[in-house]
């Protein structure tokens, strides 16, 4: 029997060590591929050196060639670009920025403990099959994202060499030379826009895994558990909620300050006395403003879907609690008579919503309107259950920023700040006030 027990053991530790470690035909197989081919895998040196090369290539030198020398300062009003520089160096500074954080990631952590994939052996296999699903669709987020912007950029520089905005013939024949500088600033603006999305992409997956684990953990409460399992699992959430902020603390508030700088520059120089704004001339600034700010999005709206996901956890502990002490004082009452009141109450099924009642695709695990039913806190006793629900309100989790949670308030806030430093700057130079 001991003997069982000790191979049971071994072999268990076996499969964890085996899902811990990056091996050739694991989850990350196809993206690992992608990365290379991207550019950005730094597994090895010669990767690593290779990945540093084409990212100052097309990350830097090209935009640069592009305002410096392609820039037809002599060309009619179609064909001016008066806001070059500000769209070359907005999405030079914020590829600048995801490419160093995720150099600084892959060859910290490494690429699977990065996305938490050493870590999965402990999860359900619910948690492991959504993540691992999750991962595969996360290329085609990413597609979704750039393709537009690739398509509309694309046509914007076929057409503004096509006809006739660049004579200089750097390669000795001018079609040759604008089929070369229009293949290189193309390639420039794709790897840019890529390397942007790719980060803000990996944290939305990461974020996701921390959801999946969430409404897991949020079943605990619907079935018999002992506190003690209750709050280990949440201080494991808790720790690794904390390792993500910590990671992409930085990255969320440089974007976040480049991102408000890049848009105040834009609003600046296109409300200037003598400023003309048309498709021909701002069109670039534009795909330039979706695709940061389209980033930007990304990055908060999964940092407060997991706070909020993370602090509904308290409300569904509260809810837990409180469907255990009717059901405890509704056992005493019918051990004793009771008088009819003669109130009428409204019939509910044994989820606790009326009849004709729809809740919407609103609800899930960790926010919704069910009662729980009374076998799965039955084995608990109150003051246990009370410690709990204070525990939980007051070691609220979530992703946080140098102290600062991430959540639906914080967001009000920076649209204020943001509000109030626009129509500012509007005030001194189109006279709002």
């Amino acid at each position: 029997m001991e003997e069982n027990n000790t191979r049971e053991s071994l072999m268990e530790r076996d499969k964890k060590l085996h899902r811990s470690q990056s091996h050739a035909d694991d989850e990350l197989k196809s993206f690992r591929s992608y990365l290379r081919w991207m550019c950005v895998d730094q597994s090895s040196m010669a990767t690593s050196c290779l990945s540093w090369a084409v990212f100052v290539l097309l990350g830097l030198v090209v935009p640069a060639i592009s305002h410096y020398v392609l820039a037809c300062s002599s060309c009619d009003s179609r064909h001016g670009r008066p806001y070059d520089g500000v769209v070359q160096l907005s999405l030079s500074s914020v590829a600048t920025l995801s490419f160093v954080c995720l150099s600084r990631f892959v060859r910290k952590y490494g690429l699977r403990r990065f996305l938490f994939f050493d870590k999965l052996w402990d999860e359900s296999e619910t948690v492991r099959s959504g993540y691992t699903n999750q991962l595969n669709s996360s290329l085609k987020l990413l597609l979704i994202f750039v393709l537009p912007c690739f398509v509309a950029e694309c046509a914007y520089k076929i057409w503004w060499y096509a006809s006739g905005a660049s004579q200089i013939p750097f390669l000795g024949n001018v079609v040759l030379s604008d089929t070369v500088a229009c293949i290189l600033e193309l390639c420039s603006w794709l790897y840019r826009t890529i390397v942007i999305f790719l980060v803000c992409v990996l944290f939305h997956l990461i974020c996701h895994l921390q959801i999946l684990r969430l409404q897991d953990f949020a079943r605990v409460f619907q079935v018999e558990s002992d506190v003690g399992s209750v709050l280990s699992e949440h201080l494991r959430i808790r720790r690794h909620l904390r390792i993500i902020s910590h990671r992409y603390r930085g990255f969320v508030l440089c974007s976040l300050i480049l991102i408000t700088g890049s848009q105040f520059a834009s609003l600046l120089i296109t409300t200037q006395a003598h400023a003309v704004v048309d498709i021909y001339r701002a069109g670039e600034l534009a795909l330039c403003s979706i695709t940061l700010v389209t980033g930007l999005l990304i990055i908060l709206r999964s940092a407060t879907k997991i706070t909020h996901k993370a602090q509904a956890v308290t409300s569904l502990a509260a809810k837990w609690h409180i469907c255990a002490t009717l059901d405890t004082v509704d056992a005493i009452e019918a051990e004793t008579p009771r008088f009819d009141s003669g109130q009428v109450f409204p019939v509910v099924g044994t989820d606790g919503e009326s009849d004709g009642d729809g809740a919407g695709d609103e609800e899930d695990e960790l926010d919704n309107s069910k009662l729980i039913p009374a076998y799965a806190h039955n084995t608990i006793s109150f003051q246990k259950r009370q410690a709990l629900v204070t525990y939980f309100e007051n070691n609220r989790a979530g992703i946080t920023v140098y102290g600062f949670t991430l959540d639906r308030s914080t967001l009000h806030s920076i649209f204020g700040v943001e509000f109030a430093l626009v129509l500012w700057l509007l005030g001194k130079t189109v006279g709002i006030s």
